[in-house]
């Protein structure tokens, strides 16, 4: 089998134009993915040089196969199971700023380098105030994207032309806003070194470097090391970066306050491509879509698929009863407290709904359920109670659904014999413990709504929601006395 470089495969050459902070999967299979598609499908013609974030990473790796690498994507698109095998090439080549640092910071020299994107992790992103500007490099992201900033301004003496689109992945809402303010930050800690070009540098920064805040949404398993054997002896190379991603993506752009939607989509033509990438106002109701649609789901399926016997997302889907409450759930209820237009929200409920059904992954509904109070919390209870506020009615799918949590948290064993072991805070765990050993279900349900400190935080007592603590425990008690499944009929 042939050893993966461009001795042996082809690889196409383009300006470097996009600096890319993280070589991680995620980075790989999906901003790497979109613009090899955009490459392939527009004139953008750009290639991305890798910054190795950390001082411990895959630089070595990547450079190690001339930066190409295969992305595996799986899943169903429009009903048709698609697993397919793509070589990407549009890494030129992977620096190591802890190693190669006069070599990174020349970046900053090069005129046709336009973008920077990023994915150093939720944590990534932070000011760390003993980072000094005569690091080499600083420790932080921030830091170092602060050092290479300046170093652009100086090398094109503030030229209006050069500065950088910068469009962070980390998860992290309004991830852009944090980035830029963590820049400023590091301006002021930094001051005293630029010196006279301080508000020069500062106003450069401000008018002509535009950071956007973006949603990213692919699931991405990574290496896939039952399959690889038979992958590498498919594309016949020893291939050892393979990535292995869902067939779905979403990429959501918010333009920075001083550049236009026209103006991004123009130097950045991934909708041109054909590509699911949106230049947008505001990422804050797509961000609500996606915690709503595909989180909100997926945290009250679970319990309920699990007491019902059934153990696998796909499987949960195709079932006759479980597969119409996840539709009940997701069409009739969480769809009706959202506020973007209603086509848009049926198509992105049934992409969800195909990428729970995907044939390749065999998602375990146990490993949704760490947490699973703090997760309705956040993804769930804003439903309820926006949906309560429009029908006058609480919505029955969601309720069962909190019903399930707490009687999953209460544990035992299955009526097949498959044990159930919640898992959360030792706090949270310790109250419903102490809940269900008063066998009394009003009781544990007027503990787990009244738990405001432990659980609900700035939603307070959910028990002054009307109606909720009666709906909760007639759910539980139909429960104990029918079993979840004819429960789940009920409300169908």
């Amino acid at each position: 089998m042939k050893a993966l470089n461009k001795l042996t495969a082809p690889k196409s050459a383009a300006p470097e134009r996009i600096i890319q902070f993280g070589e991680g999967n995620f980075l790989r299979a999906f901003v790497d993915w979109i613009i090899y598609n955009m490459n392939q499908k527009t004139d953008f013609n750009s290639s991305v040089v890798v910054v190795q974030p950390i001082e411990k990473g895959m630089v070595e790796w990547l450079n190690g196969q001339d930066c190409l690498y295969h992305v595996n994507l799986q899943g169903r698109l429009n009903g048709e199971a698609v697993n397919s095998l793509t070589r990407i090439d549009c890494i030129s080549r992977a620096l190591n700023p802890y190693t190669q640092n006069a070599a990174f910071m020349a970046l900053a020299d090069q005129p046709e380098i336009r973008f920077v994107i990023s994915n150093t992790t939720e944590a990534g992103i932070a000011f760390d105030p003993n980072c000094k500007f005569t690091d080499a490099p600083a420790s932080s992201y921030p830091g170092k994207l602060t050092q290479l900033l300046y170093r652009r301004f100086k090398t094109f003496k503030g030229d209006k032309t050069k500065g950088l689109i910068i469009m962070p992945c980390e998860l992290i809402f309004l991830n852009g806003h944090h980035l830029k303010e963590c820049i400023y930050q590091y301006i002021e800690l930094w001051k005293d070194d630029f010196g006279a070009d301080y508000e020069k540098f500062k106003t450069w920064f401000t008018k002509y470097c535009y950071v956007c805040a973006t949603l990213v949404d692919r699931i991405v398993p990574g290496f896939p090391r039952k399959e690889i054997a038979q992958i590498q002896k498919k594309i016949c190379y020893a291939d050892n970066l393979v990535v292995q991603a869902e067939i779905f993506h979403l990429w959501v752009i918010e333009a920075a306050e001083n550049l236009s939607l026209r103006q991004l989509a123009e130097e950045f033509p991934a909708n041109k491509a054909g590509l699911n990438v949106l230049f947008v106002k505001s990422e804050a109701p797509y961000h609500e879509r996606k915690v709503t649609l595909l989180n909100g789901p997926h945290t009250v399926l679970s319990p309920v698929a699990y007491l019902s016997g059934v153990n696998i997302v796909r499987d949960a889907c195709n079932h006759p009863v479980i597969g119409r409450y996840i539709h009940k759930v997701q069409f009739d209820e969480l769809m009706q407290t959202l506020n973007l237009p209603m086509d848009e929200l049926k198509k992105f409920a049934a992409d969800v709904l195909e990428r729970f059904n995907n044939p390749y992954v065999d998602h375990q509904v146990t490993s949704i359920m760490l947490n699973s109070f703090p997760k309705f919390q956040t993804r769930d209870l804003p439903g309820l109670k926006t949906y309560l506020e429009r029908k006058g009615e609480l919505p029955k799918g969601l309720v069962l659904g909190l019903a399930a949590i707490i009687t999953y948290y209460k544990g035992g064993v299955r009526a097949d014999g498959a044990e159930i072991v919640p898992n959360d805070a030792p706090e949270i765990m310790q109250l419903l413990k102490d809940l269900w050993a008063t066998g009394d279900t009003r009781r544990v349900a007027e503990g787990v709504l009244a738990a405001k400190d432990l659980i609900w935080g700035e939603h307070g007592d959910l028990n002054t929601i009307p109606g909720l603590t009666d709906m909760v425990t007639a759910f539980l008690n139909s429960i104990q006395e029918k079993g979840m499944l004819e429960t789940v009929k009920s409300i169908l």
